[in-house]
């Protein structure tokens, strides 16, 4: 019997192994070395990547589905992470997005694995989903819910398609930075677009 007082559930140890972060960041460097050193997506199998991390598969699969999964986590890993919005206008939040797009425009042009992983992730359909679903998706959703607010709060015309406002927004510097690769993608190119684009884009009257 338990001592007085000692309840035997609390001294039961858990079930299960915890999952170790310093192990999932192991698993997600070991891919992003191999994806550095040259292997293609397509050369790498979990049974590669399980032995050069030193796991078994077992391990890795506790952690990811598969590859897809695996692969979309190591992308996020390598670019910027996603902006925190200030919150204090629609003007500043859309200047933070577009900065951050900005940057993994930079990103892709000085990481081998995001250029070179982003171009063999057109020729895997299951992989270019699984990134579209889970890290595109999230972003673009994230851009209307702020030109949803502007046009609530009054900093947007009310006539507006805001989906095809957001294509506008996001569009100059996607197309510096997929399109022309080799375009200027100066510091203050995020307030440059925004701000051009607001002048024609808030309410008559509205001189603020």
């Amino acid at each position: 019997m338990s001592p007085a007082g000692t309840d035997p559930r609390q001294e039961a140890p858990p079930r299960g192994r915890p999952r170790s972060e310093a192990v999932e960041r192991a698993i997600i460097d070991t891919v992003m070395k191999l994806l550095e050193d040259g292997v293609p997506l397509a050369e790498l199998s979990i049974e590669r990547i399980a032995r050069t991390a030193g796991v078994g598969k077992a391990t890795i699969y506790r952690r990811w589905n598969g590859k897809e999964d695996l692969f979309v986590d190591v992308m996020r890993a390598a670019e910027p992470p996603d902006p925190e919005l200030p919150g204090t206008s629609m003007r500043d939040d859309l200047v933070v997005l577009l900065e951050s797009l900005r940057l993994r425009g930079l990103a892709g042009r000085t990481s081998a694995i995001l250029h070179n992983v982003h171009a063999q992730m057109k020729s895997s359909p299951n992989l270019w989903e699984a990134y579209h679903n889970t890290v595109i998706v999230p972003r673009r959703r994230l851009g209307l819910e702020v030109l949803s607010r502007g046009r609530d709060n009054g900093e947007l015309r009310a006539d507006l398609d805001l989906e095809l406002l957001n294509d506008i927004i996001v569009g100059p510097v996607l197309l510096r930075t997929v399109m022309r690769p080799d375009a200027d993608l100066p510091d203050n190119l995020a307030e440059q677009v925004v701000d051009t684009l607001l002048e024609g884009l808030r309410p008559a009257g509205d001189e603020n």
